[in-house]
């Protein structure tokens, strides 16, 4: 594209690492104070949903088929995010706003999910369900896609993994804290889908009135084309080897991730034993692993920033999370999965936090930010498809303690996928 890049200070392209900036513009201050509070609202609904209501919600239409029919329901709603995000992020790229590029999704994406989300209150089978989960998640990847462009757009280098250690808490605290503040709406589902994106509402308004980005009514966008629309889901690994890596890296070790916590309902109530009580110990699970990953995050991105070393941070994470999938393989009791929980959440902080500033610096382009992320952000997305249907045969083949050592080896392949990364230390 033709977009000319903003040539303040507070939007550089991608590039390695510089030394901290003395000073940051009262602008990005703001973006920094708004950033963990808007992803908290969003991942509130990210992680009840999917991780508490949906679940219920399936079992209560037809318990007996409960693991094949959440499979479907999620893996066809996992497919139609996969390709909306990098489709929201083309989009958002060349939008032409008094509000700046990415203002008109994030508040016509909110509002979407908000009525996609009660109308799926009023679902009573699984037809119904497919169809607005799928609503659901393309409208929620008009808000995450340009959203995710905000820390290459306006944050400089030097600070970005402090950035996006704050914005790894918001994500994780409304990921985790959805599962605990799901079991509260467990007796009431509409409820719950009806407040879970009223706040993502107030949060996206306040961001966008405090926050607000430069005009983009006079940039240039390169003229649209069907040549043009299918480079939306594409980035030449032979160009940009260290996107490629990045990318591979999310995509084994957020799919070895998914096909245990896609199931961890289900793994409580039928493999570890606990079957009606399971729903509470979901709570108790997400509030130790949202406790375990703020203490990594906590330090993992600043320390990043000031070694200026992203890397070996990444690989270390991601190991650890595969080293956490052996405990509930020889430990299979609630106690395990506890065990699981606090080494797995201490991993995924730090991966959340400096995986995010790794890959801010090997985009391939200043002009496409958030079509690329998008692009990106199907390694996260289609890992919410491959997982169930991966975990639903292995179950099935198997048994459900055959989940972790699949999940292990995955793990370790997105570890070992950032080695070949050279532009990035």
């Amino acid at each position: 594209m033709a977009i000319q890049p903003a040539a303040d200070p507070a939007a550089p392209g991608p590039g390695p690492a510089a030394p901290p900036s003395p000073r940051l513009s009262p602008g990005v201050r703001r973006v920094f104070g708004f950033i963990a509070p808007v992803n908290l609202s969003i991942y509130l609904v990210v992680g009840a949903v999917p991780g508490v209501l949906l679940p219920l919600q399936v079992q209560g239409i037809d318990e007996s088929n409960k693991a094949a029919n959440l499979a479907v329901v999620v893996g066809v709603g996992a497919v139609a995010a996969m390709i909306a995000s990098p489709v929201a992020g083309l989009l958002s790229d060349r939008t032409r706003s008094r509000f700046g590029r990415r203002g008109p999704w994030l508040l016509g994406g909110t509002l979407a999910t908000g009525l996609a989300l009660v109308g799926m209150g009023f679902a009573n089978g699984v037809a119904q369900l497919v169809l607005a989960w799928t609503i659901v998640q393309i409208a929620l990847n008009l808000v995450i896609s340009p959203l995710t462009a905000v820390l290459p757009d306006r944050i400089p280098p030097a600070v970005r993994g402090s950035f996006a250690t704050l914005s790894g808490v918001g994500l994780m605290f409304g990921a985790l804290g959805g599962q605990i503040l799901g079991v509260t709406f467990a007796d009431d589902i509409r409820l719950g889908y009806l407040l879970l994106p009223g706040g993502m509402l107030v949060a996206i308004v306040l961001f966008l009135v405090f926050c607000p980005a430069p005009s983009s009514r006079d940039q240039e966008n390169e003229p649209f084309s069907l040549t043009l629309f299918l480079k939306t889901f594409w980035v030449s690994p032979r160009r940009h080897p260290d996107f490629f890596w990045g990318f591979m890296s999310r995509l084994t070790l957020f799919t070895g991730y998914f096909l245990i916590t896609g199931y961890q309902l289900y793994i409580l109530q039928d493999h570890i034993g606990l079957g009606d009580d399971a729903v509470g110990k979901v709570a108790l699970l997400g509030g130790i692993s949202l406790a375990a990953v703020l203490v990594s995050t906590s330090f993992s991105g600043p320390l990043s920033d000031r070694l200026g070393r992203r890397k070996i941070f990444v690989i270390a994470a991601a190991a650890t999370m595969g080293v956490a999938m052996l405990v509930p393989l020889f430990v299979p009791t609630l106690t395990g999965m506890i065990v699981f929980t606090v080494i797995c959440g201490l991993g995924f902080g730090v991966y959340q936090a400096v995986d995010s500033a790794l890959m801010s610096q090997v985009l391939p382009s200043a002009d496409t930010f958030a079509k690329d992320l998008g692009v990106l952000n199907i390694a996260a997305t289609l890992p919410q498809t491959i997982g169930p249907f991966l975990g639903g045969a292995v179950v099935v083949g198997f048994g459900y303690s055959a989940l972790f050592p699949v999940g292990l080896v995955l793990a370790l392949l997105g570890a070992l996928s950032i080695v070949p990364i050279k532009s990035v230390r």
